[in-house]
């Protein structure tokens, strides 16, 4: 089959075998997949990724000096099925499914192993009980953003929203995208989001963002007060006479950027009993000073992709119109096509999520 993998930090198109599926396992086509910020990630800072998973107990287990076949935000479909599987499915189901293998009682992932291919090749295999079939009518490629949709569910969970929370987003790349999409279905209200990119923010409003900031010219905090005050005949505190009014709402802040220095510069700017989810992914050593969370009583909470049942439920709010997706996309390319892609996802103001279709030019 034909994929694109990466090796020494370049992409390649080459030649590989078809994976043969093994039992409880299925073959798919893969019918697109989306180019994941992580992905950029991975092939700038692949020994990172490694070494960090290898000191902490992560999955991203690679051996960097064979080819990997990255992909895990993917639509696929059935082709056949491994020995000893039930065939529940009938070959040409379209499915989406968790990128993730399950062999006894280990887990290797999917687009970030050397044995697993993902889905910038043109077949994968997939554990038979991880699969979602479509439903009818959602296109394949909306259904493709299942996975990275998932993330910003799962996130808004972990987050454990109450009623009078008033959330801020900072940074509306596809993860903040789609936190600001799950904020939304979640009821919060108003959402705050923050970035650099003109673009970004336009997508952030379609997405479901209430106020949109800046950051270049305004304080995405000040932003965010603006926002919070209670309103009239609500439950606001009394505040002690040390603190200064008037009293402000519950502040959930959501790091969706990924670079060093940015959970500092929210732990800096937060208010008093923020509680802080770290969405984006930092390869890098990142620091901060205690004393902000301290005195602050901050709350920090670090996340990782999303459960089985999440991955199912964000399969059917996007089938329902719930979860808006179409924004998210802005091109599609083959597999000749995703090396460049990844250099034209490098502008915010140009692409939010390109789709690689690997059976097309």
């Amino acid at each position: 089959m034909r994929a694109v993998v990466m090796r020494h930090n370049r992409l390649l198109v080459e030649d590989h075998p078809v994976p043969t599926p093994g039992p409880g396992e299925v073959l798919v086509r893969t019918l697109a997949c989306g180019i994941c910020g992580s992905d950029l990630h991975a092939l700038a800072h692949t020994r990172e990724l490694v070494e960090g998973a290898r000191r902490s107990g992560g999955p991203f287990v690679m051996d960097l000096e064979r080819p990997v076949v990255m992909g895990h935000e993917f639509c696929a479909e059935v082709v056949d099925y491994g020995p000893d599987t039930p065939r529940t499915l009938a070959a040409g189901t379209r499915v989406c499914a968790l990128p993730v293998l399950v062999r006894g009682n280990a887990l290797a992932t999917i687009g970030y192993s050397n044995d697993h291919p993902g889905g910038y090749g043109e077949y994968m295999r997939l554990s038979a009980a991880l699969l979602d079939p479509v439903p009818n009518g959602l296109s394949t490629e909306h259904a493709a953003l299942t996975e990275p949709m998932a993330v910003g569910v799962h996130a808004v969970a972990k987050a454990r929203l109450e009623r009078h929370d008033v959330p801020l987003v900072v940074g509306c790349g596809p993860v903040g995208l789609a936190v600001i999409a799950a904020l939304k279905l979640a009821g919060a209200a108003p959402i705050v989001a923050a970035d650099f990119s003109a673009r970004r923010r336009e997508l952030a409003l379609a997405m479901g963002a209430d106020v949109v900031v800046d950051p270049g010219t305004d304080s995405p905090y000040d932003a965010w007060r603006g926002a919070a005050p209670w309103p009239a005949g609500g439950d606001a505190p009394v505040l002690p006479p040390w603190i200064p009014g008037p009293p402000l709402r519950p502040a959930v802040i959501f790091e969706c950027v990924g670079v060093p220095g940015v959970i500092e510069q929210i732990m800096v700017n937060a208010p008093r009993d923020a509680r802080i989810v770290v969405v984006g992914v930092c390869m890098q050593r990142d620091h901060f000073e205690p004393m902000f969370g301290i005195n602050k009583e901050l709350n920090l909470q670090f996340v990782l992709g999303y459960t089985r049942e999440e991955f199912g439920a964000t399969l059917a709010h996007i089938a329902a119109g719930e979860l808006p997706v179409a924004p998210l996309i802005t091109a599609k390319v083959g597999i000749e096509g995703v090396a460049e892609a990844f250099a034209a996802l490098a502008s915010p103001e140009q692409h939010a999520k390109i789709l690689v279709e690997p059976w097309h030019a």
